[in-house]
């Protein structure tokens, strides 16, 4: 192989470990102290408010 395809082959694969062990750390590492969107502040439709619309 010639050195533009070893360059080209180490950069893509590095590239793809580095965005693979990322996404693996933010998923072991749970969700973060910034907490922009939680179901816990959705508030449930009541029936006559439904009926309304």
């Amino acid at each position: 192989m010639t050195t533009g395809g070893w360059i080209n082959m180490i950069l893509s694969v590095g590239f793809v470990t580095i965005l693979f062990s990322w996404c693996i750390y933010r998923v072991i590492r749970g969700p973060g102290a910034k907490h922009e969107h939680d179901l816990a502040h959705v508030e449930p439709i009541e029936k006559d408010q439904a009926d309304q619309r």
